[in-house]
């Protein structure tokens, strides 16, 4: 329909790309960028191993291969030089999930000559180098999920600045009206519906991740020397926090810290979160990914979004200053 015509002509301005086509979710759009791209049976994609299951099941969908590296330890981004050490001649793309709201090291992974799948589902508005996260790969999908930085309900699309690739993408949407048949296309349209929220959320988002930034640079000043290891942001990188993501300290690999700070924060009322709930090198009985397993270890996510008040605000960093120092 219209508006998500012009949803997908809002998000393609705001990131500086030629288009976007609108689908039903994140996790479809992370498929039809692979397919896009021609990725198939005998094909790889690396990706990290610490980040959510969805674009390892994308892979698995068009029939690829997933090659697992892990993160840079003191930000949670994919470690661009694993990826050039995991690179073969079978290695199609890269898919480079910005978690938490800070952006990986795009200049380093882009000099690597392989394409790069962005995924900014929690880090639009981001900058890197001076460029908007979203702005380098060759593909970027986004997700507007309930949780996500900008909400739609539920939906998500695929943006590039190549109209070729834009429309190969739309042919994988939706069949109707189509000049020859297309085995892979099927339904993933987004509705008005949620366009017209995402629209909205659209126009409201530099003031959304105006209130994210404030809301951590209370939290950073609060928990300053207390216990708590803050989030790093590196040089050249800006940070928009989808989640404020502190290391508790360190323990023994066999420690469950993180599980009972989590019960005592939840016991005065502030519900955290482990950011990644499982890697997947995990589900996959893979070893060697020490960087990813000390995160799952030592990860906490803080509640901060737009919506938080300011008393909500300083409920939580009572506690948490309560906790920390209580070391």
């Amino acid at each position: 329909g219209a508006v998500v015509e012009r949803f997908e002509r809002g998000m393609a301005t705001y990131l500086g790309l030629a288009g976007g086509v609108a689908v039903n979710s994140g996790t479809m759009a992370l498929e039809v960028a692979l397919r896009v791209l021609g990725i198939g049976f005998g094909d790889e994609v690396i990706l990290p191993s610490y980040v959510c299951a969805a674009p390892w099941q994308a892979i698995q969908r068009v029939g690829a291969q997933a090659r697992l590296v892990d993160i840079e330890p003191e930000t949670f981004q994919i470690d661009a030089e694993l990826v050039r050490a995991a690179i073969t001649s079978k290695t199609r793309a890269i898919i480079v999930p910005h978690l938490f709201g800070l952006p990986a090291d795009l200049t380093a992974l882009a000099q690597l000559g392989v394409p790069l799948i962005e995924d900014c589902a929690q880090t639009l508005g981001a900058m890197e180098q001076g460029r908007s996260v979203g702005s380098v790969g060759v593909l970027t999908v986004c997700s507007f999920y309930a949780n996500k930085l900008l909400c739609a309900g539920e939906g998500g699309m695929v943006l590039s600045r190549d109209p070729a690739l834009l429309e190969r993408a739309r042919a994988l949407r939706e069949y109707d009206g189509a000049a020859s048949l297309n085995p892979q296309a099927t339904n993933l349209k987004m509705t008005d519906l949620q366009a017209a929220v995402g629209v909205a959320q659209l126009n409201r988002l530099p003031e959304l991740i105006a209130r994210r930034v404030s809301l951590a640079r209370e939290y950073r000043e609060a928990l300053a020397g207390t216990s708590a290891i803050l989030p790093a942001v590196p040089a050249g990188r800006s940070h928009i926090y989808y989640r404020f993501v502190v290391r508790i300290s360190k323990r023994g690999s066999g420690s469950d810290e993180l599980s009972e700070c989590l019960g005592r924060l939840e016991r005065q009322g502030v519900q955290c979160r482990k950011p990644v709930f499982r890697s997947l090198h995990r589900y996959l009985g893979l070893a060697g990914f020490l960087a990813s397993e000390a995160a799952e270890r030592e990860a906490l996510s803080l509640p901060l979004y737009p919506a938080l008040a300011d008393a909500e605000a300083a409920q939580i960093l009572i506690a948490m200053r309560d906790e920390w120092q209580r070391e």
